[in-house]
Order: structure tokens, then sequence, then C-alpha cells
């Protein structure tokens, strides 16, 4: 970095007002250098400020974070050698501020001291449950950045009062390079014709997420409230325990309408706390459940239910796909886990870059509770008509 451009995507990182600023784009958009600029601001502005800049693995920071970090130290003429610990990768400014860089392997400082400041950067590498170990140790502001490749926790995040989202694009670089400006638009001729290049685009160029190829259900829209005059209708039922959730979701009737709402996502429940949760949740009409679980089933029937197994034959997963496929699917965004296994249930690929006409047996529970539901109740003729569908995820308590 010969000098320090001051950019487009900078000004509106800071101009962002709430504590958990969510900051989506490419990796073209300097989003990293941004925000690490900022973090050098308030570091040499506020004493005795603690701020952590954390990624996948050290490695990665290395190549990332720490370097940009250091470049902008350089290019601004601010660097000191003696404060930066390169065994500890902290940086200490003399008013009692630092900036510590470590990786989210690393679970020791998962764990460890509060922090005023965190930064996470690329947070599509790492767990959620890496983030919330984090985010519960941190006192003020909240950064974290990625890049849209695919779907991640991110948009649980965004259902927090004091989240905020930004969207920056390679135009909010000043600082790109014309050779690369060139490069990534030379690829827009191509995504007229090609799917790949297509996403490509949405994801480089545009800073959209992007998709999974291969999605078995690729027609949903996301809504944010389910209609009052629903009536109930059915629940499907699809049995977990220790490595698996166990899934329930509700179908309800509107006019012309299925709404699908999730009820219960959840592991380690045993069948007298899945009892529990139905009764809780006020769990009425006829439930149909995976058939290859008759002994859970009988018990659920034992505490006052009406379970019942599905039928099950010959291509009966892929007729059931198909059944759902046939559907007009809307999708609440409350819905957080049928919106993530509808983001990421997939075909099977072949070799030859083309999809099998088997799914992976992946990101389906709540999908195939749907399934039984749908098959059961509208399978083999015994529904007519051709109702959307709506996914919800009502507040019960």
């Amino acid at each position: 970095m010969k000098e320090f451009i001051y950019t487009k995507s900078l000004s509106k990182i800071r101009k962002l007002t709430k504590r958990i600023k969510v900051i989506q784009g490419s990796s073209s958009a300097g989003k990293t250098i941004a925000i690490l600029a900022i973090l050098i601001d308030k570091a040499l502005k506020t004493p005795n400020l603690s701020i952590s800049v954390v990624s996948e693995t050290t490695p990665h920071l290395r190549r990332g974070a720490i370097r940009d970090f250091l470049a902008i130290l350089k290019a601004t003429k601010r660097y000191d050698d003696k404060k930066w610990n390169i065994t500890n990768s902290t940086y200490k400014f003399l008013n009692g501020s630092y900036i510590e860089f470590f990786s989210s392997d690393q679970s020791d400082k998962l764990r460890g001291a509060r922090r005023d400041i965190l930064y996470i950067n690329e947070a599509n590498l790492i767990s959620k449950d890496a983030y919330l170990e984090l985010a519960m140790r941190t006192n003020e502001d909240i950064y974290f950045d990625y890049n849209p490749t695919h779907p991640f926790w991110n948009k649980e995040v965004l259902l927090d009062d004091e989240a905020e989202l930004l969207v920056l694009t390679y135009k909010d670089n000043a600082a790109l390079s014309s050779n690369v400006v060139n490069f990534l638009e030379s690829k827009l001729e191509l995504a007229k014709t090609s799917s790949y290049w297509n996403n490509w685009v949405k994801v480089y160029l545009y800073g959209e997420e992007g998709l999974i190829e291969g999605v078995v259900y690729k027609d949903y829209e996301i809504i944010d409230t389910i209609p009052e005059e629903a009536r109930s209708l059915i629940w499907g039922c699809d049995f977990g325990y220790s490595q698996d959730p166990t899934a329930l979701v509700h179908i309800l009737k509107y006019n012309d309408y299925l709404i699908i709402d999730e009820v219960i996502y959840q592991k380690g429940l045993l069948n007298s706390d899945i009892a529990n949760l139905m009764k809780s949740y006020d769990v009425k009409g006829e439930i149909y459940c995976d058939a290859a679980e008759p002994k859970s089933i009988a018990e659920l029937k034992k505490y006052g239910f009406q379970a019942k197994a599905v039928q099950k034959g010959k291509d009966s997963v892929i007729y059931g796909i198909q059944l759902v496929q046939q559907q007009k699917l809307m999708v609440t965004k409350k819905s957080i886990n049928i919106l993530k296994e509808l983001e990421n249930y997939t075909w099977k690929q072949l070799k030859d870059g083309t999809y099998d006409n088997i799914p992976i047996d992946a990101y389906n529970h709540a999908l195939d509770a749907l399934r039984y539901a749908i098959v059961s109740k509208f399978g083999s003729n015994k529904y007519s008509g051709n109702p959307s569908i709506i996914i919800g995820n009502f507040n019960y308590k």
C-alpha cells in the first residue's frame, strides 16, 4: 500500500449507528481495510480501549487482516516497530489502547477476557457458537464482514434490533486498480448466458448473496408476517435425538395458501420432552411422522396425540419432493431453521458437474417433516387443488 485512500466503503461504514455492524460485500469492496482504519482511529482517540480482530485461522489472519493493518499504519506514518508484538499479534498504542489479533480456533481466546470492540473478519468462515462466545464478551461495538458466497448464520444476527446491514460493492472502493475493475467487469458478458457466472457476478460485483448450486427447492419468497385468519390443518414430524434435531412443523390453511410453521427444531429430545413441548404449543390434529420410528409414534399416541406413520413406497422421497415443488413457497424471516435447510438441501452432483435425481441426506429435517405432511394430506389424488405454500414461524409463547 503506497498511500491510504479514503474510500466510499470507509465513509459508509462510519455512518453506521447500531451496535452490531454487519458489512456484506465482495472481496474487492475494501471492507477489511476500511474497518481496520476505523478501529485504528478509535484506538488512537480513546485511551485504554481494547479491540479484538478475529478470523478463522492464524494463517488467514496473517495473509489478510494483519497484513492490511500494518500496511495502513505504515502508509499513514503511524507504525512503530516497538509497539508491535509479533509473538502475541498485538499492537499497543501510547494511550494504553491496543488491537489484538487471534483466530477462532483458539478456544481459550474465545472464552478469555472481555473487550471493548470486536471485529470478526470473514465471519462466514467461523461458527455461530464462536461468534456467540465472542459477542457475549464484548462491551461495545461489534463489526463483522463477509463475502456473500453462501448463506450462513448472519441472518440470525440481523434479527437483533441492535444490528444493521450494509452492502458494499467494488464501486465503493476507489483504491481498486483498473486492472482488477476490468477483470471484474469482463464477467458481465459471461453472466448473460451462464448460471455459474451470473451467480459469480452477483457475489463479486454486486455484493449480493450467492446461491448454492443444485438446491432442491429454488422457488420461494421471504415474507414478514402471517395472516391471522389462517386455520390449523395438519402437522409433520421428523424424529431426531443426539445427532439430528427433532423437527415439528405446523401446516395451516389460509384461502388458497398453506402456511408451514416451524414449531420444534431441537436436538436431545426424549419422546416425553416432545410430548411436553407439543402440549405447551397446544398441538391438536393429525401429526404425520416418519414410519421408521414406530415406537416414538406409539408413545406420542399414549400421550394423547393423533400421531400417524406416513406411508412410504418406492421413490416416495422423490414423489414427495415433486409434490412440494409444485407449490409456491413463501417463508417468513423468523423461520430460521427452515430457511437454512431450504438454502442448503441439494441434489447429488455427478462427476461431469450435472445433478442426479437423488437429494443429499443433509439439511432436511424440517423439510422431511413438511414432506410427510404434504404427501399424507394431499398425495395420491387426495387433494385436487394446487395451493401455494407459506412457510412461517409463529411465536407460540
